[in-house]
């Protein structure tokens, strides 16, 4: 891959507080709703983030006299190829944004375009030319994630993340995600709000698993946060990435009576699996996916046989008309018109927009060690309103959540206007 340029030229200020943080509340012991998924607006690109004194900036790794570069490690490529293509798409989309009205001290931002090739070595390969050619990296994914982790800490890149996958990556001091997770620490709040739907399916539950990346220890998670809240887990099994016949699987879940039905994996596999139970005239009362399958190709893809499947995501949907959310949506289309959002996306964004704001904010102050310091700070984030908050610095788990559902083809969110939440189950996978 190679480097783009985020587009924009328009100089822009700033000036203001900077946090966007609004949030939730969270109950223990139960689910609640926590605040509004509707609010504050999306104008300014760092939300009116005071600008830092330039004097005494310097030049470094990846900082000329007129740009920044940051990169983008993503997985492009491999067996499922653009898993995360809306990664990069998502901090494109922001830099051009950025770029389009602001700077930082005088720089625009650059983006560099690296595929981790969904491959360990793939994933150290990129961080090693991340470390010596861009200042810092934003807003990456890749399944495994812990291959460039020990390269990145030793070199003192900051890597600003979208989403951390795997504890190699979580325990690196250097590496942060926007949508903080503590690895083996899940929300129980979905999986109350699948009880109080129907708590008789959740009796006879199955929770199946693409055996790529951290997908088998994602699903093991859940289904340990599903049992914590009374579930009846009767089956709980990975299927290769080779495997292209789901029908033995499908009746296995038949043969036990199974009524709701959890899979974590890429959409071509969900898809797949969601054909398989069609075929055989298997219809859970309830079928749940991840925030993988969270966007318009689920439905393209899966047509009818994926009607009514539900999915967790930590912000509003992307048609609630939620500010921040719209902006991204409306920028992602001047990037790659056509391109459809993702939550992987959303917090791509997300972390491009704090790398934008402490940046401005340091001014000449700036470099990775101040960069990594004002990261470290930050507890609530929330990308002005565009998801729920996130402990980024402490890297701990969210509470909260919001369920959405496939209906006639549109995503819509079935569980009202606010943030569900819940406790933070540790799992055996934190262990």
């Amino acid at each position: 891959m190679g480097e783009s340029s985020a587009g924009g030229s328009d100089p822009g200020t700033t000036g203001g507080s900077g946090a966007g943080s609004t949030g939730s509340s969270t109950t223990a012991g139960g689910t609640s709703t926590g605040g509004s998924t509707t609010t504050q607006g999306g104008g300014d690109p760092t939300g009116g983030t005071r600008a830092g004194s330039c004097d005494g900036f310097e030049n470094s790794a990846g900082i000329t006299d007129k740009e920044i570069v940051v990169a983008n490690a993503s997985d492009l490529s491999g067996p499922v190829p653009g898993l995360f293509e809306s990664a990069r798409l998502g901090t494109a989309a922001y830099l051009a944004y950025f770029n389009s009205r602001s700077d930082v001290c005088g720089r625009k931002l650059r983006l560099l375009e690296l595929d981790s090739k969904t491959d360990s070595a793939g994933d150290q390969a990129a961080y090693t030319r991340a470390c010596a050619e861009s200042f810092a990296a934003v807003g990456s994914v890749s399944i495994y994630d812990s291959g460039g982790a020990r390269t990145t800490q030793e070199c003192g890149l900051p890597d600003l993340r979208a989403n951390i996958l795997t504890k190699g990556r979580a325990d690196c001091t250097t590496c942060f995600a926007a949508q903080a997770l503590e690895p083996g620490v899940i929300t129980d709040a979905a999986y109350r709000y699948y009880t109080q739907q129907n708590k008789a399916a959740t009796q006879s539950a199955a929770f199946l698993y693409l055996e790529l990346g951290g997908s088998p220890d994602l699903a093991r998670s859940f289904s340990e946060a599903a049992e914590s809240v009374g579930f009846q887990v009767k089956i709980l099994k990975g299927i290769g990435t080779a495997e292209f016949n789901y029908a033995p699987f499908v009746q296995e879940m038949k043969d036990k009576g199974i009524r709701f039905v959890s899979f974590t994996g890429a959409t071509i596999q969900a898809v797949r699996l969601a054909d398989a139970m069609a075929q055989q005239g298997f219809e859970p009362d309830q079928f749940v996916v991840t925030q993988t399958q969270y966007g318009p190709e689920f439905h393209d893809q899966g047509g009818e046989n994926v009607d009514g499947a539900m999915a967790p995501v930590p912000h509003p949907a992307f048609n609630s008309g939620n500010p921040e959310v719209t902006q991204y949506v409306q920028w992602l289309q001047r990037v790659k018109p056509g391109a459809a959002p993702s939550t992987f996306g959303l917090f791509a964004w997300s972390a491009a927009r704090l790398f934008a704001e402490r940046a401005v904010a340091l001014g000449g102050k700036l470099s990775r060690e101040t960069l990594l310091a004002e990261i470290r700070k930050v507890s609530d984030w929330t990308a002005g309103g565009m998801h729920t908050e996130m402990n980024v610095g402490a890297k701990k788990s969210f509470p909260c959540q919001t369920v959405v559902q496939l209906q006639k083809g549109e995503w819509q969110q079935i569980s009202g206007k606010g943030y569900t939440c819940g406790n933070l189950v540790r799992t055996s996978v934190a262990d």
